[in-house]
């Protein structure tokens, strides 16, 4: 199995995966991309795949609207993205994204976070050469589809690797590329379940069960709040 895959799993399992967590973290995501680009999806490429995403998430459609309507409310908030990036115990390094309409709480959220738990925020850049950034596709295999054709097709579209599992397929490739690749797989009428931009840790480490559990206090922290949209480590 492939580290895209075994990324996939881990993603699956974060700990902020409920409802009650996930549903708002998309909503930002989601009005964010209206407010920049318009509503409308089908003009509007990162709303498009913002909405994908919740989707696949099984979030209801109620509240998809009801996010991209927040974009133009005239008390709506400007939020912006901003990454952070940290040290936790055992040699485990954090590097966190935000969405937030308010930096000086998050940064004071972050840094309480960390402080609180053996933690210590790093310099902006200091990650820049320990994780990859790379766009993710995943969708099924239909009927009929030849892997190999297919990979051969998007190769010019920035593919770097392609991985099937269990009818599940991951097309990987550099951040740069999701645009190309989103194109594409959809003029080849493949049905994208999610389209994610992740990073990926190049020199990934590993740690005992009992240093994961010092470290997980630190992330199941930082998940809970409400501005941290995802949290990734070089942990294996």
């Amino acid at each position: 199995m492939g580290r895209a895959f075994e990324y996939r799993k881990a993603s699956k399992l974060k700990r902020w995966g409920n409802m009650s967590k996930l549903f708002p973290k998309l909503g930002k995501v989601i009005t964010m991309a209206a407010k920049e680009g318009g509503a409308d999806p089908d003009l509007n490429p990162k709303l498009r795949t913002a909405i994908l995403n919740a989707k696949a998430e099984n979030m209801p459609k109620d509240n998809i609207e009801a996010a991209i309507k927040r974009a133009s409310a005239k008390d709506s908030k400007d939020m912006k993205e901003v990454n952070f990036e940290a040290k936790a115990p055992h040699g485990v390094l954090i590097f966190i994204e935000c969405a937030t309409d308010n930096n000086t709480r998050t940064v004071a959220n972050v840094k309480s976070i960390l402080n609180k738990n053996n933690g210590e925020m790093l310099t902006n850049g200091s990650l820049e050469f320990m994780f990859s950034r790379k766009a993710i596709f995943e969708f099924e295999l239909q009927e009929g589809m030849d892997l190999e054709e297919l990979e051969l097709e998007l190769i010019d579209a920035g593919l770097e690797e392609l991985e099937e599992e269990d009818g599940v397929v991951l097309a990987t490739a550099d951040y740069t590329s999701f645009g190309t690749m989103n194109e594409a797989l959809e003029c080849m009428g493949v049905e994208i379940k999610k389209a994610t931009l992740e990073r990926m840790a190049n020199t990934p480490i590993t740690i005992s069960e009992e240093q994961q559990a010092d470290v997980d206090k630190i992330l199941e922290r930082l998940e809970d709040d409400e501005d941290v949209q995802k949290v990734y480590t070089n942990i294996a």
